[in-house]
């Protein structure tokens, strides 16, 4: 009789330990801290606070004298008192009506231009050499010209300012419209769009971020060109007329004044126009 085999007991298997209830991870915080997004709004103050404390140091030490240099503080008070009331008001506004009527011109009649010239090349090409020759002309230069044209009067400050926007805009709406981008336009025309279409629905849209480009460098030199106008062109009022005739008055907080004035009117401008593109062109780059 065979001895029956003891039984055998299985070892017992390792249960694997209970596992943990899952928790969504811990959302990170990307948000900028608090003082830290303060300390970035303070930022675009830093230069202009540098720039007059270095003015400020300047005048204390006598490196220069204050008949030629004032103090900044007395500079930005007459800046204050001046454009609340007074003769800088009244040019400083002369100046802004002019720059906005030289950079309307423009931009009314370089848009349309640009973009039609753009939508045929050959077009473009053939007027391509008087664009870039005049606009790389240095307006002050045409100043005699439009003097023999125009005569002495606002028509000649804003007739010469309105040139020279014109061409930055016709210059960069005409190469939005050519650099338009090509994958669009085939898309289009598989899609059965007709060269109106195209034209309308396609390159028009294409060209308006360099076109904003192009109308915030037009006015920036429209500005320009109208204080450099109404310094030398027999002109009574106005920003640069109000510089140069402080200037030889030997007024020269008004005269710096004035320039601020002008600086700042040129950085306000210029930001208007961001904030527009921004709002307009929202899908600019994608």
């Amino acid at each position: 009789m065979s001895a029956t085999p003891a039984p055998t007991t299985a070892a017992p298997v390792a249960t694997p330990a209970a596992a943990a209830p899952w928790k969504p991870p811990a959302p990170t915080n990307t948000a900028t801290p608090p003082k830290r997004a303060a300390w970035g709004r303070l930022l675009p103050v830093i230069g202009p606070l540098v720039l007059f404390l270095i003015w400020d140091l300047v005048v204390r030490a006598g490196l220069i004298k204050p008949i030629l240099l004032p103090p900044p503080l007395a500079t930005l008070g007459t800046l204050a008192s001046g454009l609340l009331g007074g003769p800088l008001l009244e040019d400083f506004l002369v100046t802004v009506w002019r720059t906005l009527q030289a950079f309307l011109i423009a931009a009314v009649v370089g848009v349309p231009l640009g973009v039609v010239l753009g939508s045929t090349e050959k077009a473009y090409r053939s007027v391509e050499f008087l664009i870039d020759f005049f606009r790389s002309t240095p307006s002050s230069a045409l100043i005699p010209l439009f003097l023999l044209i125009f005569g002495v009067s606002d028509v000649n400050k804003v007739a010469i300012a309105a040139f020279g926007a014109l061409l930055i805009v016709v210059f960069n709406s005409a190469y939005g419209v050519i650099n338009a981008r090509k994958q669009r336009m085939m898309a289009a025309k598989v899609m059965g769009a007709t060269r109106w279409q195209i034209f309308r629905d396609v390159l028009v849209w294409e060209s308006l971020q360099p076109s904003f480009v192009g109308l915030r460098s037009a006015v920036s030199m429209a500005l320009v060109i109208v204080v450099v106008a109404e310094m030398f062109i027999g002109s009574d009022n106005g920003l640069g007329h109000h510089i140069i005739d402080s200037q030889q008055v030997l007024n020269v907080r008004s005269m710096y004044a004035a320039i601020l004035a002008a600086g700042i009117l040129g950085y306000a401008l210029n930001v208007l126009f961001l904030l527009a593109e921004r709002k307009i062109v929202h899908w600019s780059g994608r």
